[in-house]
């Protein structure tokens, strides 16, 4: 899997990586975003676009955030695709400051609209 959403877009769900995604493999769940790993193209032009760098090239993940690499395969194949920004999620910059892990239980699963 090329590149990974992590824990971080979590209650943030920032888009502007999907604006420049050329192969449209962002997935939209209710709180957050993931990547298909099967259409990422490992072309990298995603991860500098999020502003809270919850965006990791697989060879990147630490021990504690591999777990990410599996809810994006996961969520990918049951959330509808994105091809457009649609914005942030209301609290998303107070939720940016929030760790990865205070926010895994607040992973939903249910689609986005």
């Amino acid at each position: 899997m090329p590149f990974v959403v992590t824990g971080k877009c979590i209650n943030c769900r920032y888009t502007d990586c999907v604006e420049v995604c050329p192969v449209n493999c962002f997935y939209q769940g209710e709180n957050m975003l993931v990547i298909n790993p099967d259409e990422c193209i490992d072309c990298g032009v995603c991860e500098p676009e999020c502003p809270i760098e919850a965006i990791k090239s697989d060879e990147e993940l630490t021990p504690a955030e591999l777990e990410w690499a599996n809810v994006n395969r996961k969520f990918s194949a049951l959330w509808p695709n994105l091809q457009k920004s649609i914005g942030p999620m209301p609290n998303a910059a107070a939720e940016a400051e929030r760790s990865a892990d205070d926010k895994r239980p607040d992973l939903s699963p249910k689609s986005g609209q």
